[in-house]
């Protein structure tokens, strides 16, 4: 049987690279190039808004928190006029725009290897995210949930979230859960803010974690793309089911369903704790013909690590649900992700987080542009979510490479544990921790 394991380019051992191997260095180098250029772009944005603030009536205010553009004319209005509001705005929607065109690049760089079947995949990935963020996004009427009068923000409020998003950015870039697992909790439980304003900035800060985490991923050769991208069709589609349902719901089922999820989620890796590695594993019929299994350098075992997917249809079904919860909850579903990659299609736990991490970005942008016309992505609070989580996605990504997998799935579960008792708690009007 022919071997159609990818011959990677990072394999340093060897004196010369092949076409092939030339050209996933190139792909890898643009596609980091673009969100870098991205992250450099909106955090530019972001931190000239925040800056002009102060020098604007109201500041840091309760009264400035509520206003704030939600489309794009009243973005361009704001710009003309230097308004802070504006600019910020428009660093959140550089950075939803990140992700889409990353795919973009994919689409280009599958057609320069002459992959057919990885271009049709990738472009209807892209055909569903634009549709939904320009289509659907653009006919969600706004609304304002209850409670908002009582929100509080100041300058302390925005240290202290920007302080707690880079922990937050850390730990999901870790588990490959996008950091919303934490900022959901932290606004709510922390802050007071309503649960759809955290769901909101929460898509920002999965974005946040993907694009952040993934330059140093993708430079260090461990996230499997072809994996990610075949399973973005399902995450994409998923996303834009689970946002419209979001709407109809109310803010304490939304807590009780994220706690149960959370609970659920982590019971595989439990099992799985002693496990460095998937044994005896075998592609199957779709994973071979869709080339999925690969290699990665593991720098704690120092030597590359050769692997195999298998239960792959099992794997796209489950990645519509993590979908689905990543657009009803906003938190990157990245849970199911690697509930989905590791336990269920067998990939070894630093490729199921890294993979989940470069998929999650693509999987809450297709819902983001639900979530920013109807109103619940507020600037001055995704703001310093979003340049938090960026600070400490990039040092997650740095400590990952170092780690065993054993710890990695004794972080992941104490994190996931803490995060679901709170907001279960808080769901059914119980004090928690």
């Amino acid at each position: 049987m022919k071997d159609h394991t990818p011959h990677h380019s990072w394999l340093r051992g060897g004196s010369m690279a092949t076409q092939g191997e030339k050209r996933i260095i190139s792909t890898n180098e643009v596609i980091g190039w673009i969100l870098q250029s991205g992250i450099i772009l909106s955090t530019a944005l972001i931190i000239s808004g925040l800056l002009l603030l102060p020098t604007h009536s109201g500041g840091f205010s309760s009264q400035r928190l509520l206003n704030f553009p939600l489309t794009l004319t009243a973005i361009q209005d704001g710009l003309v006029h230097l308004r802070p509001q504006a600019l910020i705005a428009l660093g959140l929607i550089v950075l939803i725009a990140t992700p889409v065109f990353r795919v973009t690049a994919s689409i280009v760089s599958f057609a320069l290897e002459k992959d057919r079947t990885y271009v049709i995949i990738t472009m209807i990935v892209l055909a569903i995210l634009l549709f939904s963020i320009f289509y659907l996004g653009g006919n969600t009427p706004a609304h304002m949930p209850a409670g908002v009068k009582n929100l509080h923000y100041s300058l302390l409020r925005v240290i202290l979230i920007f302080l707690g998003s880079i922990a937050a950015g850390l730990i999901g870039a870790l588990v490959g859960l996008g950091g919303g697992v934490l900022i959901i909790p932290m606004l709510t439980l922390l802050f007071g803010f309503p649960i759809s304003y955290a769901i909101g900035a929460s898509v920002i800060s999965v974005i946040a974690t993907s694009s952040g985490a993934a330059i140093a991923y993708l430079h260090d050769h461990i996230t499997n793309m072809r994996v990610g991208m075949f399973l973005e069709l399902g995450t994409t589609l998923g996303a834009i089911t689970g946002a419209f349902v979001a709407g109809y719901l109310s803010g304490n089922i939304l807590s009780v369903v994220f706690g149960a999820i959370l609970i659920v989620s982590i019971m595989p890796s439990i099992f799985q704790m002693g496990e460095e590695h998937p044994q005896n594993v075998k592609n199957d019929k779709l994973a071979q013909w869709l080339s999925l299994n690969g290699s990665y350098p593991d720098q704690h075992l120092g030597k590359e690590i050769s692997y195999k997917v298998t239960r792959t249809p099992w794997g796209l079904v489950m990645m519509y649900v993590a979908g689905a919860v990543s657009g009803l909850l906003g938190i990157g579903s990245g849970t199911f992700k690697v509930l989905a990659l590791d336990t269920i299609m067998r990939l070894p736990i630093k490729v199921s987080t890294t993979t989940s991490n470069f998929m999650i970005g693509v999987t809450a942008a297709a819902s983001a542009g639900i979530y920013f016309s109807r109103g619940d992505i507020l600037p001055l609070v995704a703001a310093p979510v979003a340049l938090g989580i960026l600070i400490g996605a990039r040092g997650g990504a740095r400590i990952l490479e170092k780690m065993s997998n054993k710890s990695l799935r004794i972080v992941f579960i104490i994190v996931i544990a803490i995060s679901a008792i709170e907001m279960i708690l808080r769901g059914l009007g119980i004090n928690g921790f």
